[in-house]
């Protein structure tokens, strides 16, 4: 795996300043870890963001097809934990290769479940399938908007999920999925494994 020594993990992004609250941002994975495991924390506009990471991370088009076209197999979605709250339903999760079963995200997601169709709802609700695959397949209209981007060192839970060795830098984003009329349909943070 891509771990890097601690003293390489100097700010990714140096123009920025590193993040002082992040609770917003890294909600809705404050759900599910109280520190969310000594993660340091930068800003980007994810014009700073190495490549591929960059193309991989900075669009308004679904992580599910952009991973799926990227590691050239469909994602399948491993649920680590998760809660309802209301007519919310928070996850934590991997997702995974079909044939390698290499980890190619991990995150955390709030859904709006009064947002889905009956059908797209029970499909979510069954939680063996990425929300992406499961809006492409119902037709679900959705706009993307990403809100900020980031680098983050894990401490070891991260390094145990994503089975690295040590210490690295990874990269992420915070996204909102919204209906035609602007409603939410889902907050999301996406964090990328290192790339061999």
């Amino acid at each position: 795996m891509n771990a890097l020594s601690p003293s390489a993990l100097s700010n990714p992004f140096p123009e920025c300043l590193a993040i002082e609250n992040f609770e917003g941002l890294l909600h809705p994975l404050t759900e599910f870890v109280d520190d969310p495991d000594g993660l340091e924390r930068f800003e980007s506009d994810g014009v700073a963001m190495p490549e591929p990471f960059r193309s991989l991370l900075v669009h308004d088009t679904d992580m599910t097809s952009t991973l799926e076209k990227f590691h050239r197999e469909k994602p399948y979605l491993e649920v680590l934990a998760k809660h309802r709250r209301d007519t919310s339903l928070f996850r934590q999760v991997l997702l995974r290769g079909q044939e390698s079963h290499r980890v190619v995200e991990y995150g955390a997601i709030r859904i709006e479940l009064q947002e889905l169709t009956p059908e797209a709802r029970w499909a979510v609700l069954e939680g063996s399938r990425p929300l992406g695959a499961i809006l492409a397949d119902y037709r679900v209209p959705y706009v993307s908007r990403p809100q900020s981007f980031f680098g983050v060192r894990g401490g070891s839970r991260l390094q145990s999920l994503l089975n690295l060795s040590g210490p690295a830098l990874l990269y992420g984003r915070k996204n909102f999925l919204q209906t035609p009329g602007g409603g939410v349909l889902a907050e999301v943070v996406e964090i990328l494994p290192p790339l061999d």
